[in-house]
């Protein structure tokens, strides 16, 4: 392929490569140029199926007839390799008008292409450094890139686009459904003019992200100020597995650094959200409200999700007091005094008659005929293997499966790949379980035939390898991947794949499904308050499908509210491409008789849509199907607006979510106005049936109780318990380590150096510079005093032992006491006692020798007054310019007047230096009363000093034997004096 600066004259044509859930579709037409017209109904169209090859031969036989012959054959080998390339850097769509033939080549005049993003990691060497250009329409805002980069570097999910940066109406949502059905609601009541952004976050962020999004909004809403006001829209369905309280504190801090512009501009803020520890999420967003003056409106998982945006436009009332949602506590904690499990509390859906059996295997099939997938995916009795070490999932699904009054566990094993084969410790109900984990999925599928559901927790990157390992196995009739960020290409061949193995795939980009009663998959159904509110333990009447996660719990909260409850539900992810379609589970639930009414929350983008409403016209669907696309807001924006789920973008009119509502609702399928009315709608249907007895609602049995866990109990604040350890000098449990209470991003900025570190941890105070400047130089001049002394010679015989860094330094290490480097501490109490007593210097000399004890910190078997220790000096002349007193220093220098009178190298060695100097540090630096500087000398805080700097020269000594490569030490013989004892020398 060439490109010319210049317009070649020649032939010119059109072709377009773009792909499909099938293959890649190639056109061609032999009249390109601006004027070609719709290409669609035009040009030649050839598809190439999924792992398929493209060749000449199809090329001129299909797309080159009208092409002159002596063109076909530089064109055909063009196309190919064109096709190659498409399929090589992961291309999704790739247009070129017009392709130019000439005696002297091919020629591409003018190309469009979209790539496939999440295949980075695959091409980004062939891609080079790309930058993506905002839509048409629309502006590229550095606060977009921004977040962009805050979503690249976390595993969660982060986005903002920026739609009208004056609007008063500006939305913080959780979740990638959540946010289009948020946007939708706005638009529906003529917020669009006002509509400031999209965005989301998802996917659990940290507290630092959620505050880095949170604040990026918050700076963008209060630059210019409304007439009206502006309005923060707080909003998510009820999250799976993220904990709200622990996200919402981002959200508080920012509000908290943005207090006094968001007054200025009167923003009012509407909060409503769900999910694990929703209600102490909401209390203290709450408190915020009335400590900073803010209005803050909350509302949990009693308020319908978009109520809220009512209330923000002014359309419904603000309720004074809203109805207090049940505390996690109230469903978890036993209240009847029973550690048994009850007996099954329901065990088949509320419509009678019961199904005689739970479970229907999949169809024989006949030879060379694909085997037919599995109408019941799970029953009471199913198992699966989880891929991926995801304890909290795993216990998850075993505490749904106890409050269902599974007689098993519904989780088998656990692979993964990096551990060796073991057990690992869970909880059912209060009893402790182990499950095995297996290295290798051969041995797994081989050790427990009885599973045929597999969970693959496997990161993007390895979950294609690992799901197409997984269909080797026969057994394996569903598998759930919860990766988001799969190749498009690689999932249309997982696809593939799967129809030919008889495989349901559920995802990727999902959170999985729910069979109340039987079967869930991973975090589906959040924690346990959320499934025993929305009474999931137990089957209902209708089954549902959606391609949010996040709004398939929300849409289990709506039934369970409007209906006997949820018989199964799924969501199918939100990727172009999901693995089962809309209509692959709307036929299922056709055919199974427990199932009487059907929801369906489809979306912007693709037609799968239309096939249900085809599956109504002509009678296959014969049950009332509830059914509502989000998205309906695309439509009223200027611009193309990318939504939290790869496959929401309308490539047509007809993928539209208004097209697809409105042809759903002439197929015969009950369509809402819009999603506030979603409820209602599903209830009138509801109570039809009721009333015509096609649904008979059972009598409600309550579920077994589970036991709460600690670590969560804990986090709500119900139990205490005395801690085992007690610590105040390091924190590293939030966004950033804490030392001593200072950010570890401070201690850098304010240059604090290793005595600062050192005074933090050690004094748990911010000492004075000069004090972090004196406590470098006792580090820097106890570092090594030579391979002679016993802690350097110790640690030199290990080193050439063949012991290890670890090894070698310990030895040295304890050789330090009160005879070699441990006088620190022994010279300050001794020197102090006597200052702080009254007594002169040659009263405590003589008080010592009669006591004939040794003075700590004097004397020195090389130095004297003679021959100077030059470190002693260097620290003298530091401390007596710097230190505010040094009576104690002074005291000790008196002694050594008297000491050296007697015997010259009776001097002030460096140990006893820095001994009394530290005490006077202490004592006079401001920042401890005497108590505390006279504690930090008797708990051994100066010994620290040498202990940390000759660790240094410890460890410098080893590196240096092994460097020399030196043998072991063996001491020689004439060095050794070798007597008899006593008795026999006698």
């Amino acid at each position: 392929m060439s490109a010319s600066p210049r317009c070649p004259s020649g032939a010119e044509f059109y072709i377009c490569i773009y792909a499909a859930r099938e293959g890649d579709y190639v056109l061609f037409h032999h009249e390109g140029g601006v004027d070609v017209g719709d290409v669609d109904a035009k040009a030649q169209k050839l598809l190439v199926g999924v792992d398929k090859k493209l060749t000449e031969d199809a090329v001129k036989g299909r797309l080159l007839t009208h092409v002159p012959a002596d063109k076909r054959e530089v064109l055909a080998s063009f196309v190919v390799g064109l096709f190659n390339l498409y399929e090589e850097l992961f291309f999704t769509y790739l247009e070129i008008n017009p392709l130019v033939v000439t005696k002297d080549g091919v020629f591409v005049l003018d190309m469009a292409a979209k790539i496939d993003a999440t295949a980075d990691y695959i091409c980004k060497a062939k891609w080079g450094d790309i930058e993506f250009p905002p839509p048409f329409g629309r502006e590229a805002y550095p606060e977009e890139a921004y977040i962009a980069d805050l979503d690249a570097k976390s595993g969660a999910s982060l986005k903002l686009t920026l739609l009208n940066p004056r609007g008063r109406i500006w939305t913080m949502v959780a979740g990638g459904g959540a946010s289009v059905v948020y946007s939708d609601t706005i638009c529906d009541l003529g917020g669009v003019d006002e509509l400031a952004n999209y965005g989301e976050y998802s996917g659990a962020p940290s507290e630092q992200q959620t505050y880095d999004y949170a604040k990026t909004i918050l700076s963008l809403m209060t630059r210019e100020k409304h007439r009206d006001g502006k309005v923060l829209i707080i909003g998510g369905s009820i999250a799976n597995f993220t904990n709200v309280a622990a996200t919402f504190k981002g959200i508080v801090r920012a509000i908290k650094d943005y207090q006094v512009p968001l007054q200025e501009h009167e923003v009012s803020i509407f909060v409503r959200r769900g999910g694990p520890n929703y209600q102490e999420g909401l209390r203290v967003m709450g408190e915020v409200g009335k400590t900073t003056g803010i209005p803050i409106h909350v509302f949990g998982t009693e308020t319908h999700m978009t109520a809220i945006v009512g209330m923000a436009l002014g359309h419904r009332p603000i309720p004074n007091q809203p109805p207090a949602a049940a505390h996690t506590a109230n469903f978890l904690l036993n209240t009847s005094g029973s550690v048994s499990t009850p007996g099954t509390s329901r065990t088949a859906s509320f419509s009678e008659p019961k199904a005689a059996s739970n479970a229907s295997p999949a169809k024989k099939s006949k030879p060379a005929i694909p085997p037919v997938k599995a109408t019941t995916l799970f029953s009471k009795e199913t198992k699966a293997i989880v891929w991926g070490m995801q304890t909290r999932a795993v216990q998850g699904m075993l505490d749904f499966d106890y409050v269902c009054s599974r007689e098993e566990p519904s989780v088998a094993a656990m692979v993964y790949p990096f551990t060796g084969d073991h057990k690992q410790k869970f909880y059912w109900g209060h009893k402790e379980i182990l499950l095995p984990v297996y290295k290798n999925m051969g041995d797994a599928m081989k050790k427990h035939p009885e599973v045929d559901v597999l969970i693959s927790f496997a990161s993007l990157r390895s979950a294609f390898e690992s799901t197409i390992e997984t269909m080797q196995y026969p057994q394996i009739r569903t598998i759930a991947i919860i990766a988001e960020g799969i190749p498009e290409a690689h999932t249309r061949r997982l696809i593939k794949r799967a129809d030919e193995k008889g495989v349901t795939l559920i995802g990727p980009a999902t959170v999985g499904g729910i069979k109340p009663g039987c079967f869930k998959i991973g975090n589906t159904g959040g924690m346990l308050d959320n499934i025993l509110a929305s009474k999931l333990y137990r089957p209902g009447s209708v089954a549902y499908v959606s391609r949010s996660g996040g709004m398939s719990n929300e849409l289990n909260n709506i039934i369970s509210r409007n209906t006997d409850g949820v018989f199964e539900g799924v969501a199918i992810g939100g990727d172009r491409y999901p693995g089962s379609t809309f209509m692959d589970h709307v036929l299922r639930y056709q055919d199974t008789p427990e199932v009487k009414m059907i929801v369906v929350l489809g979306e912007i983008g693709g037609t799968e849509e239309y096939k249900i409403g085809q599956g109504i016209k002509s009678g296959r669907i014969a049950k009332p199907v509830v059914c509502w696309c989000i998205g309906t807001c695309a439509t009223m924006f200027s611009s193309e607006v990318q939504f939290g789920h790869a496959g929401a973008c309308a490539n047509q009119a007809s993928e539209t979510a208004v097209a697809k509502n409105q042809a759903l609702m002439e197929a015969g399928a009950f369509v809402p106005r819009s999603f506030d009315e979603l409820g209602d709608i599903i209830k009138k249907v509801y109570d039809d049936l009721v009333a015509s007895r096609v649904i008979v609602p059972a009598k409600e049995v309550p579920p077994p109780t589970v036991p709460m866990d600690y670590s969560w109990a804990r986090e709500l604040g119900l139990i205490r318990k005395p801690a085992s350890f007690m610590t105040s000098i390091c924190d590293e449990r939030g966004q950033e380590l804490l030392y001593a209470g200072m950010p570890i991003t401070e201690v850098f900025k304010e240059e604090m150096g290793l005595g600062g570190v050192l005074g933090l941890l050690w004094f748990q105070r911010r000492l004075p510079r000069y004090a972090c400047h004196f406590i470098e130089m006792c580090l820097m001049v106890t570092a090594d005093h030579g391979p002679a002394v016993s802690g350097a010679h110790n640690t030199i015989i290990c080193a050439r032992a063949g012991k290890d860094l670890i090894s070698s330094l310990t030895s040295g290490l304890l050789t330090i006491g009160d005879r070699f480097g441990g006088a620190l501490d022994a010279a300050a109490k001794q020197f102090s006692k006597a200052f702080d007593s009254g007594l002169l210097p040659m009263e405590f000399v003589n008080k010592m020798k009669k006591d004939g004890r040794l003075i700590m910190g004097i004397g020195h078997r090389v130095k004297s007054i003679n021959n100077p220790d030059m470190r002693v000096q260097i620290l003298k002349d530091f401390v007596k310019q710097h230190f505010p007193a040094t009576q104690l220093l002074d005291y000790a220098l008196d002694v050594e007047k008297i000491t050296t009178s007697k015997k010259p190298n009776l001097i002030l060695n460096v140990d006893g230096f820095i001994g009394v100097a530290f005490v006077d540090l202490l004592r006079t630096c401001g920042g401890f009363t005497r108590d505390e500087a006279d504690e930090f000398v008797e708990i051994g805080a100066l010994n620290g000093i040498f202990v940390l700097g000759r660790s240094m020269g410890f460890i410098g000594h080893y590196l240096d034997q092994k460097r020399l490569k030196q043998g072991l030490y063996r001491h020689p013989w004439d060095d050794i004096s070798y007597v008899l004892p006593e008795h026999m020398s006698m």
